[in-house]
């Protein structure tokens, strides 16, 4: 865990991330990061949430219809 600080921005407050953090999250400058509510606080993730449920419906859909796929295929 790291504390970080607040820090000014031009008329903005943000964050600087740590070199380590910006590594782990696979990010570099320009990217852009989603932050979402959390249960314990905030999570901040390069992943959007809205393509990630959408990923999850279509996934379920392919299982759901398995079998008509198969045979779509041949």
């Amino acid at each position: 865990m790291s504390a970080l600080k607040l820090t000014q921005i031009g008329n903005s407050v943000g964050v600087i991330l740590p070199k380590e953090v910006l590594a782990r999250l696979k990010v570099e400058k320009g990217d852009t990061l989603f932050l979402t509510e959390a249960a314990d606080g905030v999570t901040l993730t390069p992943y959007d949430p809205e393509i990630e449920e959408q990923l999850k419906l279509g996934r379920e859909f392919m299982r759901e219809f398995r079998d008509t796929f198969h045979q779509l295929a041949k």
